[in-house]
């Protein structure tokens, strides 16, 4: 699964840091002026998985394989860029094809970086974003409608049902919501999701802080959790300075460095698990001695399409799954000792998977 979280913000909120903290690279240019980004960075980023770790060790495991995570540092936008200012509508397309928005938003004071609106405000900066990537929704539906309402009348059913989300969204936008609000049901959902509304992607936001509040966040950051608390939207306190410069540290001197300033993980390591648990996303592991991995699926997933993440074939073929939970695998040294203990269960094309689950397919060729 090809999870894609776009990077979003004002030009000086310290997108590119993370951006580059998070790709342990220095491939996005990180500099004091607006646009210094012009074209989308995008970083493959390991899913941080401790448990991962603990599997292959009691398996002997020749190759650990993490799950995967794309970020795409979005060229920063301003006031006024869905009507062409600054970078226009160069960033839209970016972000259509993500599967979530992280909204970072500058919860620090230093006047050696400028703000391109003069001031630190980030409540005022999301709805800058929420603002133009609400415009930016409204002229892509609105050229869509009378197409749409040609080819409803000519009797295509699949035309007639988009037109309706096409006016529940414009409903929405034109009184100033963004179009997650919209009610939609569920047999509308893949609809839903193909009109690839901007305002409609799951957002994290994310509150840059200083140094200083890293641990804990500041009034700025509390602020930003309180607004992400009445959008339904996730949150997680970062310092981009502080993680830029984890990055750059061994896994000793990490640990050593995160202790000093009271930190259990990296922030970044937060950012990722935010990230999936706003998607619904949970994690399963294959096991042996040639290879532990990690396999990312949704959450309610069954058997069959848990299986079919790692080859379609699997899940057409599927027989059962012999399963094993995390902690009994662990507890009980292995697979040989959960089989003796009675722990191995044999699931069947109903089985829902949990996450942690250690699973071996069993399927028709």
């Amino acid at each position: 699964m090809a999870l894609k979280v776009a990077i979003v913000g004002l030009p000086n909120v310290g997108k590119s840091t993370l951006f580059n903290a998070l790709t342990q690279t220095a491939a996005a240019q990180a500099a004091n002026y607006p646009f210094c980004t012009i074209e989308p960075n995008v970083g493959d980023v390991a899913v941080p998985e401790p448990r991962l770790d603990a599997l292959a060790a009691i398996a002997g495991s020749k190759e650990i394989i993490p799950a995967r995570i794309n970020f795409v540092d979005v060229a920063g936008l301003v006031r006024g860029a869905s009507k062409g200012e600054g970078l226009g509508n160069q960033f839209l397309a970016n972000i259509r094809d993500c599967d979530a928005v992280a909204f970072v938003a500058r919860c620090f004071e230093d006047d050696d970086i400028t703000h391109v609106e003069g001031r630190i405000d980030p409540i005022s900066d999301l709805d800058i974003i929420e603002t133009e990537l609400m415009l930016a929704d409204l002229e892509s539906l609105e050229k869509r409608v009378v197409n749409l309402e040609k080819r409803a009348k000519g009797g295509d059913k699949e035309s007639a049902t988009t037109l309706r989300l096409v006016k529940l969204a414009l409903a929405q936008l034109n009184e100033g919501r963004p179009a997650f609000t919209a009610e939609v049901a569920k047999e509308d959902d893949k609809a839903w999701r193909m009109l690839q509304l901007l305002t409609a992607k799951p957002a994290l936001y994310v509150c840059n802080v200083d140094e200083g509040s890293a641990d804990k966040g500041n009034s700025l950051s509390d602020a930003v959790a309180a607004r992400a608390a009445k959008d339904g939207a996730k949150s997680v306190v970062i310092s981009a300075k502080i993680e830029s410069e984890i990055a750059l540290l061994d896994a000793g001197e990490r640990a050593e460095f995160l202790e000093t300033i009271g930190l259990e993980e990296p922030g970044l390591n937060r950012m990722i698990h935010e990230a999936y648990k706003l998607l619904g996303l949970q994690t399963y592991f294959t096991v042996g001695p040639k290879e532990a991995r990690a396999w990312t699926i949704h959450v309610g997933d069954t058997a069959p399409q848990s299986a079919g993440v790692i080859h379609t074939d699997f899940e057409k073929g599927f027989i059962r799954a012999e399963t094993i939970a995390y902690d009994d695998y662990v507890r009980l040294k292995g697979e040989a000792g959960a089989r003796e203990a009675g722990r191995m269960r044999l699931e069947g094309k109903d089985y829902v998977v949990q996450d942690g689950d250690v699973m071996h397919f069993r399927f028709n060729t």
